[in-house]
């Protein structure tokens, strides 16, 4: 059974009730195009299951967490020649907007280094 909040935009998403640039699915996880590209390739991967960060996700369920990460690797071997950066903001000061995880899959350019 698939736990969700119906507040939550990306529950919404999963459940098909907001459109999304959807790019690669899994049994478990869904990857569609991030609204405010911050690289050529910039994606979000999100578990179908909600969990609001990703030390929720990883107590909770380490398998889901592992699924997202083959979806993200999946996604950058298609859209990036599978060099990425894999990215989890965990809590409003770290720069998290939506409360259910989701990872930031970004490519498509040399990427720099800036921490914050």
């Amino acid at each position: 059974m698939t736990s969700t909040e119906t507040d939550c935009l990306f529950c919404r998403i999963v459940a098909g009730e907001v459109p999304a640039d959807v790019v690669a699915t899994s049994e478990r996880s869904i990857a569609f195009r991030d609204i405010d590209p911050q690289a050529p390739v910039h994606v979000l991967v999100v578990p179908r299951d909600h969990h609001g960060d990703i030390a929720q996700l990883a107590a909770a369920d380490p398998e889901l967490l592992s699924d997202v990460v083959a979806l993200a690797d999946e996604v950058a071997g298609d859209l990036a020649d599978g060099q990425f950066r894999l990215i989890f903001n965990s809590g409003p000061r770290a720069g998290q907007s939506v409360f259910h995880v989701h990872g930031h899959v970004v490519a498509g350019a040399e990427l720099g280094w800036s921490p914050a």
